[in-house]
């Protein structure tokens, strides 16, 4: 399987007379299951705006997003339905993205029974088990009632993860999913989406300004400014001789984990 932009821009008409603003141009990328591919750049590099198209949210001004060949202005709605489910997302703010008035059972399992992963009450709840169980939510009945407000920053991103991989996604696009969460519990939540990369094969664009994360995580990284990719390439490559003064600015701003 992969994921594809292909030159893709993203024009946006502003109130005032003739105004555009230009927030992502030319921009292509690729992304496979089992592969962990970072977007960095600062805040308004076009990094959001590039995954909302990628998540089919917002169409692109020009240029194609394509899942193993197939454009996604081309596929019928069956199939732009099983996009959506191959193609997940865990975005920045689990606060915003959880309906407080929603318990972790109700949120899993409403997109579990969307998608007629399981249909029975008893099989949509042992899926949902085995989705908390996968990120680490255990035991997971000690979960299944609790309102967003009953769990902490780390777990209500995990129950986010958990919603996405419950679709057997083949990729999830990740924006700025550990951004505003501390440094222990951050290095939790990546580490269990490293593990679902080894285990089930899952892959991720993920999107952040965080190049200490990259640096950890990531197999190959972009870098965008102002709208457009301006370096590509291997981890090791972007982060020993990268060749954009941009990107040469990024590296030395970054602080160090050691």
């Amino acid at each position: 399987m992969l994921l594809e932009a292909k030159n893709v821009s993203k024009t946006f008409r502003t109130g005032r007379r003739a105004g555009v603003v230009h927030a992502v141009r030319n921009a292509s990328l690729r992304a496979r299951p089992g592969e962990f591919v970072a977007i960095v750049g600062e805040s308004g590099s076009g990094k959001s705006t590039l995954a909302r198209i990628l998540l089919d949210l917002i169409p692109p001004t020009s240029g194609t997003v394509e899942l193993d060949g197939v454009a996604l202005g081309a596929m019928s709605k069956r199939e732009r339905t099983a996009y959506r489910r191959q193609v997940q997302a865990v975005l920045q703010d689990p606060a915003g993205s959880l309906n407080p008035r929603k318990r972790v059972e109700r949120t899993i399992g409403e997109v579990i029974r969307l998608h007629r992963i399981a249909t029975t009450r008893a099989q949509v709840r042992d899926k949902v088990r085995e989705a908390l169980h996968l990120v680490g939510m255990n035991p997971a009945d000690e979960f299944l009632d609790r309102f967003p407000h009953e769990l902490s920053g780390g777990q209500r991103q995990r129950v986010l993860i958990a919603r996405a991989i419950a679709l057997n996604p083949r990729i999830i696009v990740a924006d700025e999913a550990v951004s505003a969460l501390d440094a222990s519990v951050k290095a939790g939540v990546l580490r269990v989406m490293a593990d679902l990369k080894d285990r089930l094969g899952v892959g991720y664009v993920f999107i952040t300004h965080d190049l200490p994360v990259v640096r950890k995580v990531a197999d190959h990284v972009y870098v965008m400014r102002s709208g457009e990719i301006v370096e590509e390439g291997p981890k090791k490559v972007i982060f020993t001789e990268p060749s954009h003064p941009y990107t040469r600015t990024l590296l030395a701003a970054a602080p160090v984990l050691r």
